[in-house]
């Protein structure tokens, strides 16, 4: 029997209360922007009341996206969501900054701030009030009606094939096939299906650059780069530590492409390694199937969470029940995959698109470790205490893609895919870094140069490509596709300047595996505690709850790569 959670009670919003509209929610903030304030405790209660309130809003606001997501081509879901979007959260923002200069305004306040989690919150809203301008909601509001367009765009894309109609995501699973012929043809089926629409991204993309420059302008910054790390509150490094990630990289991490692709050509045995042949198993093996399906992925996911341990089982087998899976690919679903955390009831939601590859494997697993993370802080006491920053947020799913290695028996069932499986896995984390470093760096060029041209955006993308790329792979008249590569990366459009998160996050998984190799129980309890802090703790305390360093210099990464090379030569 599986126990369903219920949300907590509520106390200070009608338990049937429902987010229709601006002028329903509109009586409740200004109770708060209200209400006296007379002591330690009234201030303590006003917070509790606050988070309350905001965690039903974030949850309706959860299922529109959700819903609009899934269903990209039901316009009921997308106006529902727009509706949201254009005339509920911009009248938030406003009464919010009010709400923040309430509280920062009491003389309570610094009591309050002794308390653990408080002080991280308290520090969140004083920079909130900081970059506050009421011209900005208007541009915010029109980002992310832009930003709406490239789900749309790319979840309508398909080809034909076999007198099939695939999705981009369905069309890749042949890049895997031991037929070259057919690698070949799919991988310019989908490269020229992407290029068909290159112009409206690059438009759209012109667009978003705009509108983001002006919001960093309108606050003060020189540029959006500097008002995003502020705006993400980055209080625990600087676009300097990253540019020592980009430098760490390329002399540590990048070399080892050149060696992986050299493997690669001379176990293919071809003249040229061409991009077609980058997927495809190096000695020619059929592709892993880890799974059938949608059904059989959620099944196994579940038993592989409840031998690491039962509680993390639990947690997806909750999420099963409630409905809270969509995992299969299909026509008029947005690309990509995510963990939606809903703050009310405390149990996320998991999007993906499988079609049963090993990629879609790592996926959930990843997936499920930010759902279990949602679980662990679940009871933490004001919802801001649970938005844990990414760099701790992929922590928790990038560390579930390596400590569940020890449980992959369950989707391969003999010994050579298993293996296989791992060494697949751990070149992947060998490519990933070099991949994070090339977005990351691009980031930082585009809007550092806000008002570049066309082409200057297409000869940065190429030279930052080629510094964190291998150079064995053969791109001879596929000029155009690498020019657009970055056109494919979601992260630039819908959340910039997340992405340098994964490569701090995957370096501290490796970490994080590398203490539970040494000692498994230690190692999960130390994860586990990690995550159970939420956001009450600064980045590099929770790193060090899990026992690991947050370090991004190019002597943890050379230790940390040494320990990844270590462990595929024993595979």
């Amino acid at each position: 029997m599986i126990d369903i959670p219920s949300r907590p009670q509520r106390t200070f919003i009608p338990e049937d209360f429902k987010v229709e509209s601006w002028e329903g929610l509109a009586p409740y903030f200004d109770e708060l922007k209200n209400r006296t304030i007379e002591s330690y405790k009234d201030l303590r209660q006003w917070f509790k009341d606050r988070s309350e309130l905001e965690s039903i809003i974030s949850e309706d606001a959860g299922w529109r996206y959700i819903k609009m997501t899934c269903y990209t081509d039901n316009e009921e879901h997308s106006k529902a969501y727009q509706y949201f979007v254009t005339e509920i959260a911009p009248k938030i923002a406003p009464i919010s900054d009010q709400l923040n200069k309430k509280a920062v305004a009491s003389k309570h306040l610094a009591e309050l701030e002794k308390e653990t989690g408080f002080d991280i919150m308290i520090r969140e809203m004083k920079k909130d009030i900081e970059i506050f301008r009421e011209e900005n909601i208007p541009i915010n509001t029109e980002i992310q009606t832009e930003t709406q367009k490239y789900g749309q765009i790319s979840g309508a894309m398909t080809v034909e094939h076999d007198g099939e109609e695939l999705t981009l995501q369905q069309a890749a699973v042949n890049l895997q096939s031991t037929d070259r012929k057919l690698r070949e043809e799919i991988y310019h089926k989908i490269a020229g299906r992407r290029l068909e629409d290159k112009e409206t991204f690059d438009e759209l993309f012109t667009k978003l650059i705009g509108l983001r420059d002006k919001v960093a302008k309108n606050t003060g910054f020189d540029n959006f780069r500097d008002y995003m790390f502020k705006a993400m509150g980055r209080f625990d490094y600087k676009p300097a530590d990253c540019f020592e990630f980009h430098n760490a990289v390329a002399h540590e991490v990048a070399p080892m492409l050149n060696t992986l692709a050299k493997d690669r050509k001379e176990k293919l045995n071809v003249d040229q390694l061409r991009p077609w042949d980058k997927a495809v198993d190096p000695e020619n093996r059929e592709a892993l199937k880890p799974f059938k399906d949608g059904k059989d992925l959620t099944a196994k996911t579940i038993e592989c969470f409840k031998r690491l341990d039962p509680f993390l089982g639990q947690c997806l087998a909750i999420m099963n029940e409630m409905g809270h899976l969509d995992l299969e690919s299909r026509k008029g679903k947005a690309p990509g995959g995510y963990n939606y955390p809903l703050a009310e009831i405390g149990v996320p939601f998991i999007f993906m698109n499988a079609t049963s590859t090993h990629r879609d494997m790592i996926t959930i697993l990843h997936e499920g470790g930010h759902a279990v993370h949602s679980f662990l802080t679940r009871d933490l006491e004001i919802s801001d205490f649970k938005n844990t920053p990414s760099e701790v947020a992929e922590l928790a799913s990038m560390s579930m893609e390596l400590i569940s290695m020890d449980q992959w028996d369950l989707f391969f069932d003999n010994e050579e895919d298993l293996k296989r499986a791992k060494v697949e896995h751990l070149e992947q984390i060998i490519e990933t870094l070099p991949w994070v470093a090339t977005i990351d760096k691009f980031q930082h060029w585009l809007y550092e140069n806000a008002n570049h041209t066309l082409e200057e955006r297409h000869a940065a993308w190429l030279r930052i490509f080629e510094e964190f790329s291998d150079n064995i792979t053969d791109w001879g008249g596929l000029e155009e596709n690498k020019k657009y590569m970055w056109q494919k990366q979601l992260h630039l459009y819908e959340v910039p300047f997340y992405y340098i998160e994964y490569g701090m996050a995957q370096l501290g998984a490796v970490a994080v595996w590398k203490n539970y190799k040494e000692n498994a129980q230690k190692g999960l309890e130390g994860y586990m505690n990690a995550l159970k802090l939420g956001y009450t703790k600064s980045i590099p305390e929770v790193y060090a709850a899990a026992n690991i360093k947050f370090d991004f210099s190019q002597a943890y990464i050379k230790d940390l790569m040494n320990f990844v090379k270590a462990e595929l030569e024993a595979l």
